[in-house]
């Protein structure tokens, strides 16, 4: 195929069927995602493929597999996308009063255990707003308009965001008290070693950080391997061993108990983050500062419900 683009303009449609190609693996999958025919998705990617003068997906017993130039095309079409969905959001807040979509990233904790009280009185005092709330341990671009509002547990550095400190959320070692009660108390970090371990799959700076702490908290000594930091909770919660998880989340049923909390504190600043474009979105508004003074009140041990 030659490398001449016969069409400059190409229609979002097109773009979008490649990426589910690209995400499904198949034209039936793509179609079941998009909800139109399989022979659409067919024609779009043969028109994207003439436009572009590219081949962006061989056919194999897998399925259709994409090629170098798709997998290469893959983020400035992941970029269009965003954009796509960004203006319906700003599209939908226009009219009177606070309304329309907000999206909101956040790790899986934060995500599943802290942030829905603060959202649901947020959308009570502003029924006609909606909520996308992303759960994802990967930080979310907001230049590119992955997500409207961001809970960062790092100070953000582009200059083109709005960013609000609300404190700094501890982190301890804990167990459930049916584990301690069967296995012991620890009373050193040195004793770790002899305990069911809860703990990473794959190593990451705050992991190396928490490493520096306890020397113990190896992925080899870990009888419970999660990158998930909701599965690890989950496990702790079940007495299935020691973990690290917040010590505000700790004091919820069932309560855990905290182990050698003067060898074992780790604290993470945590930062509300939007895109400065934003400020004048009553929509985004609204929400940034229902999720400062609702995270202010978490970090200083208030009652979120």
């Amino acid at each position: 195929m030659t490398q001449t683009l016969d069409n400059p303009r190409i229609g979002w449609e097109l773009v979008r069927s490649y990426l589910a190609v690209l995400q499904e693996g198949s034209l039936s999958g793509a179609a079941r995602a998009l909800d139109v025919t399989q022979p659409t998705v067919g024609r779009h990617v043969a028109a994207l493929e003439q436009a572009l003068g590219l081949a962006l997906f061989t056919r194999s017993q897998q399925g259709l597999l994409p090629t170098e130039a798709a997998l290469a095309l893959r983020p400035h079409a992941e970029a269009m996308g965003h954009s796509a969905a960004a203006l319906v959001r700003t599209a939908s807040g226009h009219g009177d009063g606070v309304r329309g979509t907000v999206r909101v990233t956040a790790s899986e904790v934060m995500g599943a255990e802290v942030l829905p009280p603060i959202l649901a009185r947020l959308q009570d005092v502003h029924p006609a707003l909606r909520v996308e709330l992303v759960l994802s341990n990967r930080v979310q671009d907001l230049l590119q308009r992955e997500a409207d509002i961001a809970i960062r547990m790092t100070e953000p550095r582009q200059d083109a965001l709005v960013a609000r400190r609300v404190g700094r959320v501890e982190l301890g070692l804990h167990a459930h008290p049916r584990y301690l009660q069967a296995h012991g108390t620890p009373a050193a970090l040195a004793e770790l070693r002899h305990h069911r371990l809860i703990g990473f799959d794959t190593e990451t700076p705050f992991v190396r950080a928490a490493q520096k702490a306890v020397p113990a908290w190896l992925r080899d000594h870990f009888a419970v391997r999660s990158d998930s930091d909701l599965a690890q909770l989950a496990f702790i919660r079940a007495g299935g061993g020691i973990g690290v998880c917040q010590t505000r989340l700790a004091r919820r049923a069932p309560a855990l108990v905290r182990l050698l909390p003067g060898e074992f504190a780790l604290g993470l600043d945590t930062w509300v983050v939007m895109h400065e474009d934003l400020r004048a979105s009553p929509r985004c508004k609204r929400a940034f500062d229902a999720l400062v003074q609702g995270l202010q009140q978490y970090v200083d041990g208030e009652d979120a419900t």
